[in-house]
């Protein structure tokens, strides 16, 4: 488990917690920044924290948030997804799975 992160329970199921006063976990309050948790890519647009599957649904790879296009993408084969997880540009035959976020003081719940 990384520092940090917290696996706990709740109505909905298992959550991951992070807190954001943590210097591990602090980045994400800036917009543009994003952090990879249990294959659970989670990044700050400048409006709102978003967490989205991590892994390409085309070949399994680990997609990146471009803070520059506003976009996740996948460096193996080209798949570029939008920040609610959908297909912009192939070969990504579906969308990335997306996962509620909120925040409570400190702390970012990812509900899995």
């Amino acid at each position: 488990m990384n520092p940090g992160t917290n696996p706990g329970t709740n109505p909905g199921g298992t959550s991951i917690n992070l807190d954001l006063s943590l210097a591990s976990n602090s980045s994400l309050t800036t917009a543009g920044s994003s952090k990879v948790v249990q294959n659970i890519l989670i990044f700050n647009t400048g409006t709102n924290i978003v967490a989205l599957s991590a892994i390409c649904t085309h070949q399994g790879c680990t997609v990146g948030y471009n803070a520059g296009k506003n976009d996740i993408e996948c460096p193996c084969h080209g798949s570029v997804y939008s920040t609610s997880g959908s297909v912009l540009v192939g070969p990504a035959p579906s969308a990335l799975r997306a996962y509620p976020v909120t925040q409570d003081g400190n702390i970012l719940t990812i509900t899995l």
